[in-house]
């Protein structure tokens, strides 16, 4: 259990049957009365993000959340499953809780899923991955510029900015953070 003393910018507490994360804090102390502390708070299933305050003495509950190492498997329509590594159950995540991640993933790749109360609400993926370069342009002789690039789309669809060297076929890694090109993979 949490007083509004212990609320900090990154913790995550439970409010009306929902986990959220406080992105903003501060504490404010006004001349007469009792400290406030005004929170930005971001409910962790829907995203949604609003401000609220609190007076000091009110209590919270700890989101009760895990995280799993689990295995990407295949794709069903709109749901993506994932496979626990250490008890081999299987969970299903919607292509809208996994939003922009969906074009990193690749059969068998090993990703943190956050679980709440048994059912997971969002996956975090490694910080690198590698990925086969499905359709490139061809190198054009004198495309020698210093910072040229082109785009080359992966075997997930992702369409990534590569060194004009990069050829189809190539793997290469790629920074999930960013979503930009790494290094070729040999």
């Amino acid at each position: 259990m949490y007083e509004s003393s212990d609320l900090r910018k990154g913790l995550k507490v439970e409010i009306d049957g929902d986990p959220y994360e406080i992105v903003d804090f501060q504490f404010v102390k006004p001349g007469k009365g009792q400290a406030l502390y005004k929170c930005r708070l971001k409910n962790m299933i829907s995203g949604i993000q609003f401000d609220r305050t609190y007076r000091s003495g009110e209590k919270f509950n700890h989101a009760d959340l895990d995280e799993q190492q689990m295995e990407y498997l295949y794709t069903d329509g709109d749901e993506y499953h994932f496979m626990n590594t250490a008890t081999y159950e299987q969970e299903a995540v919607s292509a809208a809780q996994l939003g922009d991640n969906v074009k990193y993933l690749k059969e068998n790749i090993i990703c943190s899923v956050l679980l709440f109360r048994g059912k997971p609400i969002g996956v975090s993926l490694p910080n690198f991955i590698e990925l086969r370069v499905l359709k490139a342009d061809p190198w054009v002789k004198g495309d020698t510029a210093s910072g040229s690039s082109k785009p080359a789309e992966m075997e997930t669809g992702l369409v990534v900015q590569v060194p004009p060297f990069i050829e189809e076929g190539e793997k290469i890694k790629i920074d999930t953070r960013t979503g930009q090109y790494v290094e070729r993979v040999k």
